[in-house]
């Protein structure tokens, strides 16, 4: 068993991406904290594809400076993370479904302190005002947290570098 956890270990450290200055990650704990912070972005895109707002919750800490000017208009901000998860909870119900995938995860790990880029697309889906698709491409930054609690989002940005679709279906809460 023992001989097995080596291979293993050793597979994961041959197979482990490389970051962008092509460097590898100095041991298995850095290997370790690379992958959770990027479980976490992906996490919180299937909790709310999902609409499981409670495990969405559960991967931010309790405030959260949120970024999404280029979608939404409005400035970014430091709210309560129970706030966002709300307006994304009204938003997302119902009759209106999503999707997110995001892809490329570029992790910089400086400490108790993290930060992972990816490139992002979403689409939304609602029937009632023709063309029931919205979709949106561009390139998110999570930054997190580590604590006892483990590593927290307490940073999102989105930057929208494209979008189609009906805007109603954007705008317009499920039912």
């Amino acid at each position: 068993m023992n001989a097995l956890k080596h291979v293993t270990f050793a597979a994961g450290l041959a197979l482990a991406p490389a970051d962008v200055a092509g460097a590898e990650p100095a041991d298995w704990r850095a290997i370790a904290n690379e992958r959770a912070v990027i479980r976490i972005a992906d996490a919180i895109d299937r909790a709310v594809d999902a609409q499981d707002w409670k495990l969405a919750r559960s991967h931010f800490a309790d405030r959260v400076t949120a970024d999404f000017s280029s979608l939404s208009g409005q400035p970014a901000a430091t709210i309560a993370s129970d706030d966002l998860i709300g307006a994304w909870a009204a938003n997302l119900k119902g009759n209106k479904t999503s999707l997110h995938l995001r892809t490329n995860h570029q992790v910089v790990i400086e400490g108790d302190a993290a930060t992972v880029r990816s490139n992002g697309y979403a689409w939304n889906r609602m029937e009632g005002n023709g063309d029931p698709l919205w979709e949106v491409w561009g390139t998110y930054e999570h930054h997190l947290a580590h604590s006892g609690a483990g590593w927290k989002v307490d940073g999102i940005t989105f930057r929208m570098t494209h979008e189609r679709g009906n805007p109603w279906v954007k705008a317009t809460p499920g039912q």
